[in-house]
């Protein structure tokens, strides 16, 4: 049997809400195939409101592309209010089992059964038309239960992350503002922070590219620095010609001078490779200290930074504008401390990443042979 659920618009929202909700565009940016905490809550009264009864099956009724739509979810708790623009499937079998299957295998047929230009809509009476080819109930329960127990690991992993990243950055609050010293090799305290002009601690970088593709072109990400055919896609790349181009070896920093929202990132190469990037990008690296450390203390003094950048509509952050910053920053072997304090736990963050990914390729590797 199928149904919609009803209003909660963005403003009915609150973080003090008596009743749990779901609203459609957090099925495609938040949830998985299994709902069991919910990330939203409302006082809409709950005479007005559409709610769930547990095992429900739930479809996004709109979205911004066919596949946006064509995902499932179960939800696993009765009395969650449900938002317009949401498809609800009640059915007799396992929905758990049944949002799996839709999100996987018939993710390529509930696209095509969506319509529209602008906006992407599907109506429950076009997912009346799928055909389904299913298990029994016992066998769906078996399976349910199998990917479930694999995306909690993957949940847990996430968590773990989070935590980890949490950590960090807690930690760099408190080694940055001094609140947390180090000591030297003999138990000594290392020298007092001193103040001094970034020009004066860092040299400029200044080799460009004489012919194209001489390196391999560089992009910066909110992952930090990537290939840029990575990041695009080998049909995507956006400047061919890049002659000119700023070179920047490994262990270098660079950043973006232009900022549309006035935020400027700066990025190490640790790529292991000598790479590109745009003239936009200076390149520079420390004249006697830990590169890896002052990225991060620049960046965590970001809002210090970027109130030497001048424009308006589009934000310019020069090189001599950088060069002429006054930071407090000790000494190099306490940075060294701090670069290998902080890079020991980048390497547990990533550790995570990657068990994740493996996590979640297993996953849908299982799920193509499960739902052939």
């Amino acid at each position: 049997m199928f149904s919609k659920g009803k209003g909660i618009s963005k403003n009915d929202i609150s973080e003090n809400g008596e009743t749990e909700c779901i609203r459609y565009g957090e099925l495609y940016t938040y949830y998985r195939e299994v709902i069991d905490e919910v990330i939203s809550k409302t006082n809409v009264k709950r005479s007005e409101l559409v709610l769930s009864e547990a095992n429900d099956v739930i479809i996004p009724a709109s979205g911004e592309t066919e596949i946006d739509i064509s995902t499932a979810s179960c939800v696993i708790k009765s009395g969650i209010a449900l938002s317009g623009d949401i498809n609800i499937i009640k059915t007799q079998n396992n929905g758990v089992f049944l949002a799996y299957y839709l999100k996987n295998k018939k993710r390529i047929d509930i696209a095509q059964l969506a319509q529209g230009i602008s906006v992407i809509h599907l109506y429950s009476k076009q997912l009346a038309t799928l055909k389904l080819n299913l298990p029994t109930l016992p066998e769906q329960q078996k399976i349910a239960s199998f990917f479930t127990a694999i995306d909690q690991k993957i949940s847990q992993l996430k968590r773990k992350k989070t935590l980890l990243e949490q950590y960090k950055k807690g930690v760099m609050q408190k080694l940055f503002s001094q609140e947390i010293r180090f000591k030297d090799d003999n138990g000594q305290e290392f020298p007092r922070w001193e103040k001094k002009k970034l020009g004066l601690v860092i040299d400029e970088y200044r080799v460009i590219t004489k012919t194209n593709n001489e390196y391999e072109v560089l992009t910066s990400s909110n992952k930090g620095l990537m290939l840029q055919k990575e990041y695009y896609g080998e049909n995507r790349i956006t400047e061919r010609d890049n002659i000119g181009f700023n070179v920047l070896p490994n262990g270098y920093i660079t950043y973006r001078s232009r900022s549309d929202n006035g935020i400027f990132t700066f990025n190490l190469n640790n790529l292991g490779i000598t790479g590109i990037v745009s003239k936009y990008y200076p390149v520079f690296k420390i004249k006697d200290g830990s590169n890896y450390f002052l990225v991060e203390f620049i960046n965590d003094n970001y809002k210090i930074i970027s109130q030497y950048s001048i424009g308006t509509s589009q934000k310019v952050f020069p090189m001599n504008a950088f060069n002429n910053i006054s930071l407090s920053i000790p000494c190099p072997k306490e940075q060294h401390k701090i670069a290998n304090f902080l890079s020991a736990i980048d390497d547990k963050i990533n550790h995570t990443q990657k068990q994740i990914e493996k996590a979640e390729v297993w996953k849908k590797g299982l799920m193509q042979q499960m739902f052939v």
